[in-house]
């Protein structure tokens, strides 16, 4: 959790819209792992989310707002626990 959340207590909100598999609106996001035209893992305040489909796009990301918008034909949504980031090859190699 950042200094900033535990100073306020504010959480964004989170939200997922899915528009008839091929729009897809998410808020609350706070940073985009990785992504290509079969998936999209993004970080959220729930967790991590992998969406996975066919000619997935970005049409907007917005870490400032935490707002998501893609389109493509949409199979899943998934939410793993996040992971906590433990450093580079190089960081693990000088402990």
């Amino acid at each position: 959790m950042s200094d900033e959340k535990e100073k306020t207590g504010f959480q964004q909100p989170h939200n997922v819209i899915l528009e008839d598999r091929h729009r897809l609106s998410i808020s609350g996001v706070q940073d985009i792992d990785s992504y290509d035209e079969q998936s999209v893992i993004a970080f959220t305040e729930l967790g991590e989310l992998t969406i996975k489909g066919f000619d997935l796009h970005i049409n907007k990301i917005d870490v400032q707002t935490g707002e998501l918008d893609l389109e493509g034909e949409i199979w899943s949504l998934s939410y793993s626990e996040a992971q906590p980031k433990r450093g580079g090859f190089l960081s693990r190699l000088f402990k």
